[in-house]
């Protein structure tokens, strides 16, 4: 069970960062991000930060002995 934490907020980082991105495109109404550039820009870059996270995670388990 080592590395969950980090498995868990890279899942989290990737849907928030799908979810503003859906959102700044303007598919999803309803919000104050709805249809706003920055937010189609920072959306991608959060989902891709958290594939890095989740990319160091799961290299860092594999690596690791389990006990």
């Amino acid at each position: 069970m080592r590395g969950w934490l980090a498995l868990a907020f890279g899942l989290l980082a990737v849907v928030v960062g799908a979810l503003w991105t859906v959102q700044g495109l303007g598919y999803l109404d309803g919000s104050m991000m709805s249809g706003r550039t920055a937010w189609a820009v920072i959306g991608p870059l959060v989902s891709l930060a958290g594939l890095l996270v989740l990319w160091l995670a799961l290299r860092a388990r594999r690596r690791t002995p389990s006990a």
